[in-house]
């Protein structure tokens, strides 16, 4: 019988113990951590996420900002505010909402932010960091992933990995923090250009579904006992809910799950640790503990 590896009860156990952190600086006088968030345009996806972060803010004690901005915005107004918001001395984290408008260069964006801000833990120096082991804010979904792992004592050391996707936020950085002194994974990253990737996901002990393909995890390509964990968050039709959509994983999670030791559900599976790994961030930015 599978498990399912519950991230709503693990951010939650975390938001708690930032909490009781957040409490100890405010009873100190200590200054309190403030993360901010820009949100171009009203994606739905990007809206839901934004919300859900200043809830998060809200429940750990945290001060939150929301700077909303049209779709149809410069770049050049985007990286006036960035460059506001690096020198503003309140402000300890923040982030710019992904995806963004086509007129905007992500790479920009992402690289104009100050790395001791930089609560996604998405800039260059950052994942240099990371890459070399030196302390550094963690990319927020990879960092989440190795944390549900940790905290449900999933064996790693030795083990085989599997990274569905090589992207810069999730697929690359995740099969770094996998491979390092620690964890000990041996960790593959296949993609589209990938030849014999099923045989391949078979062989895993641990396949992480970062590809952003509802469902292309399927039962045939996982062995008995693996651990599954699913990334994917795209928006499919759902006729028969109010919004007229649902969240789908990149895991065919009914077929699936039977065959697993440990899987992930979507959503309440990796979803709620990106968040809390932005609460991380911003409170070990707050309290100077990378410099």
């Amino acid at each position: 019988m599978y498990q399912i590896i519950d991230g709503n009860k693990i951010a939650s156990e975390i938001k708690k113990e930032i909490a009781v952190e957040v409490a100890k600086l405010r009873e100190s006088g200590k200054k309190i951590p403030h993360l901010a968030a820009i949100l171009v345009g009203n994606n739905g996806s990007s809206e839901t996420y934004v919300a859900n972060k200043v809830k998060d803010c809200e429940e750990v004690g945290f001060n939150s900002t929301l700077i909303r901005f049209r779709p149809e915005i410069q770049e050049k107004e985007i990286l006036e505010k960035i460059n506001e918001l690096n020198h503003d001395a309140d402000i300890d984290g923040f982030i710019v909402q992904l995806p963004l408008p086509v007129q905007i260069s992500e790479n920009k964006v992402i690289e104009a932010i100050d790395p001791l801000k930089d609560a996604d833990g998405f800039h260059p120096v950052n994942l240099g960091k990371m890459m070399i082991g030196l302390p550094c804010y963690m990319p927020a979904t990879p960092f989440g992933i190795v944390e549900l792992i940790r905290r449900y004592g999933i064996q790693t050391s030795g083990r085989n990995c599997v990274v569905i996707g090589r992207s810069n936020i999730v697929g690359r950085p995740v099969s770094i923090l996998l491979s390092q002194k620690g964890i000990d994974a041996n960790v593959c990253v296949i993609h589209s250009r990938t030849i014999n990737f099923q045989e391949i996901i078979y062989n895993a002990d641990i396949i992480i579904a970062a590809i952003g393909v509802p469902s292309f995890v399927k039962a045939e390509m996982v062995k008995e006992g693996a651990v599954v964990i699913d990334v994917g968050t795209t928006r499919v039709a759902a006729p028969e809910k109010k919004s007229g959509w649902k969240l789908a994983g990149d895991v065919d999670f009914e077929n699936v799950a039977p065959k697993c030791s440990f899987i992930t559900p979507v959503p309440g599976g990796v979803g709620p640790m990106t968040r809390v790994s932005l609460l991380r961030n911003t409170l070990m930015a707050a309290k100077g503990k990378i410099i």
